[in-house]
């Protein structure tokens, strides 16, 4: 038995298909399989079977496959202790982030991170919420960033900020005349939302407590989006308004910014966590990502103090 038998039979069980396990695990797949199968002549047992597609370990495999992660985990460890030993920051980090973050946030720490620890490879997905919840599951990410709480037992969860919600409202609509805003103030019928599947367009719902299908002014139109940018576009162009994360204002120009109006304390606020399996590796790593976060977010957006926090799911 060796790692690299491990680490085949971790792979098709993670992609259900040799074909696309061999693609990454790099290696053909006759090679794959024929590594798999010596390892069940000499187990004596099927890990696979081979006769459904997808492809679906057996009982017994499916118990073995789970050894086989903590083995390959344990043996990470120790190239994590060296490496630690030698306050060498290196190696692969796999990241996913959330689309209504990701161009907000990575602009402001990649160049950065990248300088400092040029031993390090990133590799950087936006996913949404639940794709990234399922690969870290899967051990496909090393860890995302995203808005919390998961309420997640499978997952670690570790704040890094509280993010404001502002309101972003076209000059013709009544909360342009407001100086704050109370969540009574929002009619969620005149919003502009992103569409089903983001985590942020649920928050946004929890703000306005009340459930409808569409926001904007036109009835007779429904526009979906999933970005951020595309409703700041829709208020500058028609009527209603949109709800936006602090950190997207910062390109705004002075006309925008007039258009931005801050909630009442306690703010409404989305956690953006880094979030890791419960068993991961690569610490240095990640903490080293982490404090490189924490480094370029706006220091009052790491206090929670007056601030609510939005659930992601609905209420």
């Amino acid at each position: 038995m060796t790692t690299v038998q491990l680490e085949y039979i971790v792979a098709v069980d993670t992609y259900r298909s040799f074909v696309v396990a061999a693609e990454k695990c790099f290696v053909t797949q006759p090679t794959l399989s024929m590594q798999i199968q010596k390892l069940e002549d000499e187990l004596g047992i099927k890990l696979f079977d081979r006769s459904k597609l997808p492809v679906v370990p057996t009982e017994i495999g499916t118990a073995v496959i789970s050894q086989a992660r903590i083995i390959l985990k344990e043996n990470a460890r120790i190239r994590e202790i060296i490496a630690d030993q030698k306050k060498e920051v290196q190696g692969n980090l796999k990241v996913g982030i959330i689309p209504t973050l990701a161009p907000y946030l990575l602009p402001r720490i990649l160049t950065g991170f990248m300088k400092k620890y040029p031993k390090v490879k990133l590799e950087i997905w936006e996913y949404p919420t639940e794709q990234i919840v399922q690969q870290l599951k899967q051990e496909l990410l090393d860890c995302g960033l995203l808005a919390t709480p998961l309420h997640n037992p499978h997952l670690e969860e570790h704040p890094l900020f509280y993010e404001s919600f502002v309101v972003y409202a076209s000059r013709n609509h009544t909360l342009y005349e407001k100086k704050v805003i109370r969540a009574e103030d929002l009619d969620v019928r005149e919003v502009w939302l992103l569409n089903e599947g983001h985590c942020m367009r649920n928050q946004v719902l929890n703000i306005c407590k009340d459930k409808f299908t569409m926001g904007g002014e036109y009835k007779n139109l429904e526009y979906n989006t999933g970005s951020v940018e595309t409703l700041k576009r829709m208020v500058d162009l028609n009527e209603g308004y949109t709800i936006l994360p602090e950190l997207s204002l910062q390109d705004l120009s002075s006309k925008q910014l007039s258009m931005v109006r801050y909630f009442k304390a306690p703010e409404p606020v989305r956690e953006i966590s880094l979030v890791t399996h419960r068993h991961f590796i690569k610490q240095a790593l990640i903490e080293a990502f982490k404090a490189e976060i924490l480094a370029h977010v706006p220091e009052k957006m790491r206090v929670q103090k007056n601030k609510k926090i939005m659930e992601i799911q609905n209420d």
